[in-house]
C-alpha cells in the first residue's frame, strides 16, 4: 500500500503533509506555535477592530473633540496590533493584559463598551488559560511519543 491515503505523509505529487503530522526543518522537528500565542494574537486583534469601530460610534455621537477621539481610539488600536506581535516574549503578554484597562474605559465615552469590554476581557482571560492548557498537554503528548510511548 502507497503512503498517499495515510495521514500525516506526503502525497505521491509532493504535496504537503497532513496538519496532524509534526513539521520538520533540516530533518529535525520543528516547534509547533504556541496555542496560547495564537489565541491571545487573535483577541487583541479583535479587540483592535472593536476599538476602532468605537472610535467611529464616539465621532459620530460627538461625545468630544473629533482629533482626540481619533488620537486615542487609533493610537489604542495601534497598539493592540503592535502588542500582537510581540507575544513571543513574556512583556507582550503583560503589555496586552494591560491593555485591557483603556478597553473598559472606552465605556466612560461610549457606554455600551462597558459590556463589550467586559466580554473581550473574559475572552482574553480564556484564550491565556486555555492556550496555555492546549501547549502544556501538546508538551505532555509530545514528551509521552518521544519517550515510546502512546499518546493518550
Amino acid at each position: 500500500m502507497s503512503s498517499q491515503g495515510r495521514p500525516g505523509t506526503p502525497s505521491a505529487e509532493g504535496g504537503r503533509p497532513d496538519a496532524a503530522a509534526p513539521a520538520t526543518r533540516g530533518g529535525t522537528a520543528a516547534r509547533r506555535r504556541s496555542a496560547r500565542r495564537q489565541f491571545a494574537a487573535t483577541m487583541l486583534v479583535l479587540e483592535a477592530f472593536v476599538v476602532f469601530f468605537a472610535t467611529l460610534v464616539a465621532f459620530g455621537l460627538r461625545v468630544g473633540d473629533p482629533v482626540a477621539i481619533f488620537v486615542v481610539g487609533g493610537t489604542l488600536s495601534l497598539a493592540m496590533v503592535l502588542v500582537a506581535g510581540m507575544l513571543r516574549w513574556p512583556a507582550g503578554y503583560v503589555a496586552g493584559s494591560a491593555l485591557q484597562v483603556p478597553m473598559v474605559a472606552i465605556g466612560f465615552v461610549v457606554p455600551l463598551m462597558f459590556g463589550v469590554a467586559a466580554v473581550f476581557v473574559v475572552l482574553w482571560v480564556w484564550s491565556l488559560r486555555l492556550g496555555a492548557r492546549i501547549d502544556r498537554e501538546r508538551d505532555e503528548r509530545a514528551a509521552a511519543e518521544d519517550a515510546g510511548g502512546r499518546p493518550a
